[in-house]
């Protein structure tokens, strides 16, 4: 494999816009009017007015048009390249799920129109309900949450206000020590004290620790299974078990939902609550902050405190209900991010059965794969079959030749491929979380695979190339703590 552009040998470079222009070019004109014209200080006020024309890039329609498409073929995203972002499931999704969101009596849909002129998105959303209610297992799916953060915040208001309902509020909530970022977050947003509950040698929660702080305070157990190092928690039902006992609600960060399809149903794990990110699951574009939705499925003793309105069924038709008493409130404007909601039923209904199956058995059969091709490359920390993802770790080669794991996902690009997650889950030094996802061919896999062996033996041999990588990209190294803290929004 060599190293790879898209479009001309060397460093990637594109000029700015201004630079590609020259004074009098335009990349459109109109006609002279034929109508008698009015002068701009007739239709706006004085004040408004520009005194100097703007400096604006003066350039034809073909340039532009070529500036903006050589851009876009800069950009790294799942349609074009390689994206094994741990824990995110950045796969590609179907078009045609883009199409059908994208139709009239959809899109064009007013959030304000009369239930009679909405019975289409109205049955919509009540199938989706009960489709994530069979597919998770649970009595209750709200679709309000627009993400997963803000569905683990509904749930953990629910859980709040049930614990308050039975007169024993509770004030902690416990996280595993590889949890997403979010949950602690989520808890503190709600008023909860977090504490966090250490993963044993095999990178899965203990059963011993966990029982040493599952007291009376304790509202809320929260997990991820599989967990954040792709690992299936075998113990699930013994922990469920203990955790019930001490009088606490169960909770699962359904990040990682696209390992389970088909396979099992948190329901059946002994689960209360769960939150589904369509984005990353159901066929919702992932990236920029949206969109997004992150509905919530609950066990019936947590029915009553769903937030509303609820869509409910009669004889007449669909209808948007006000929520009982006990509800939380509402937690989204009108009914949520519906064009999401739109693109994961058309995923759903389009797979089936045995095609959401296929989804889990898929990741699982890739993740596994290029684990395999990896061994012997970077050290994998847990060695076991993972599920849909797994970790890698480049603590060797920092502490042998000074590369760290950042440095390798900037080579990467190089590459032509995105990078995995890095550093996370923080219990794995210098981690490099991989999902391969069930969308990425054989051939893929093994050309990634081969990318990573000769940045490995890179490291070794020339650790400098590596460490100032990336070569091919309009930008090298970034500050990135100054890009983050003091961005330059303008040229």
């Amino acid at each position: 494999m060599t190293e790879r552009s898209r479009h001309s040998p060397g460093k990637l470079l594109e000029p700015l816009l201004k630079e590609l222009g020259r004074p009098g070019r335009r990349a459109f004109r109109l006609p002279e009017l034929d109508v008698p014209a009015r002068r701009p200080e007739e239709l706006l006020p004085p004040e408004i007015l520009r005194k100097e024309p703007a400096d604006l890039p003066e350039v034809s329609e073909r340039d532009l048009v070529k500036h903006f498409m050589r851009l876009a073929h800069l950009n790294f995203s799942a349609e074009t390249n390689f994206y094994p972002l741990g824990s995110c499931t950045m796969k590609y999704n179907p078009k045609v799920n883009e199409e059908i969101a994208g139709l009239a009596g959809f899109a064009q849909l007013h959030p304000c129109t009369p239930e009679k002129g909405a019975q289409g998105i109205l049955a919509l959303l009540f199938e989706l309900e009960q489709l994530l209610r069979e597919i998770l297992g649970m009595d209750a799916v709200t679709l309000q949450p627009a993400a997963g953060a803000h569905g683990e915040l509904t749930a953990l208001l629910m859980a709040k206000a049930f614990h308050e309902s039975k007169g024993h509020p509770r004030r902690t909530v416990v996280v595993p020590d590889s949890a997403h970022g979010t949950n602690p977050a989520s808890a503190a947003l709600c008023g909860f004290e977090v504490v966090e509950v250490r993963s044993n040698a095999r990178g899965r929660i203990s059963l011993s620790e966990l029982a040493s702080v599952m007291d009376e305070n304790v509202a809320v157990f929260m997990m991820t299974n599989p967990n954040t190092l792709g690992l299936f928690e075998g113990e699930v039902l013994e922990i469920a078990g203990l955790v019930h006992e001490r009088g606490a609600l169960m909770y699962l960060d359904g990040a990682n939902l696209n390992a389970l399809l088909g396979l099992v149903r948190p329901g059946e794990m002994g689960f209360d609550m769960v939150h589904v990110n369509v984005h990353k699951t159901f066929s919702v574009p992932h990236g920029s902050g949206g969109p997004g939705g992150g509905p919530v499925g609950v066990k019936a003793p947590l029915k009553p405190f769903l937030p509303g309105p609820v869509v409910q069924r009669d004889e007449e038709g669909y209808h948007l209900a006000s929520p009982g008493p006990l509800s939380i409130g509402r937690v989204r404007s009108f009914f949520g991010n519906v064009g999401a909601l739109v693109r994961a039923y058309a995923y759903i209904r389009g797979l089936g059965k045995a095609g959401l199956r296929g989804v889990a058995e898929g990741a699982i059969l890739n993740a596994n794969y290029l684990k395999a091709l990896l061994k012997g490359v970077l050290p994998i920390p847990v060695d076991e079959p993972c599920m849909h993802e797994f970790i890698a770790s480049a603590r060797e080669l920092k502490s042998k030749h000074g590369v760290k794991a950042m440095e390798i996902a900037k080579r990467l690009l190089d590459y032509g491929f995105y990078a995995p997650t890095i550093c996370f889950p923080l219990i794995v030094e210098e981690a490099l979380m991989i999902e391969p996802s069930e969308t990425e061919s054989k051939q893929t896999l093994e050309a990634f695979a081969e990318a990573l062996k000769r940045i490995c033996a890179e490291a070794r041999e020339n650790p400098a190339r590596v460490q100032s990588a990336p070569h091919r990209m309009p930008v090298s190294r970034l500050d990135e703590v100054q890009a983050a803290r003091e961005p330059n929004l303008r040229w």
